[in-house]
């Protein structure tokens, strides 16, 4: 029995893995979540990560990250967001709805002076409800225009080394 309990456990554990084994950095396959890009000219780039949940801090970074491979595949230096935007699409998605049928006698009894009687009344009723709320589901989405440089890098707040980038943001393993 202990040795089935075992095996119960391992199967349980691998099917949940399975379903939770895709990483959350990746390319995006169609319009999917995951990473895009788009090349405008030779030295600016459309970059974006799309997600689901609610942590846009993590598809922000997950945005920069993409920008500073690019910029590295790319063979420049450093890159500098020039416009930025962070989308976050809420939704209600399966709503809970309930149909029903009841069937049950309404028993009424009148007395007189001297009896009383009792009438059975057949009674049915039909009711159908859709409950407000079901669960709650989050797309986030955060969008970067960037222009790649190379040498010595424009000190402001906008530009990031894409080395540091990298090593900074990319998913620990």
């Amino acid at each position: 029995m202990k040795t089935l309990n075992v095996m119960l456990f391992t199967v349980l554990a691998l099917v949940i893995s399975g379903c939770s084994s895709q990483p959350d950095y990746r390319k995006a396959e169609g319009s999917g979540y995951g990473y895009q890009e788009t090349k405008i000219s030779d030295t600016q780039y459309r970059v974006s990560f799309k997600a689901r949940g609610t942590d846009k801090t993590k598809a922000m970074d997950y945005a920069l990250l993409r920008a500073a491979e690019v910029t590295l595949e790319n063979g420049y230096d450093w890159f500098v967001v020039t416009h930025r935007e962070t989308l976050v699409d809420r939704e209600r998605v399966q709503p809970d709805t309930s149909l029903g049928y009841t069937s049950s006698r309404d028993m009424v009894t009148r007395c007189g002076l001297v009896t009383c009687t009792t009438t059975s009344y057949p009674r049915t009723s039909m009711s159908a409800g859709v409950h407000i709320g079901g669960n709650e589901s989050s797309e986030i989405q955060s969008i970067l225009e960037v222009k790649l440089g190379k040498g010595m890098r424009p000190d402001t707040d906008y530009s990031f080394s894409a080395q540091e980038v990298k090593e900074n943001l990319s998913p620990k393993e």
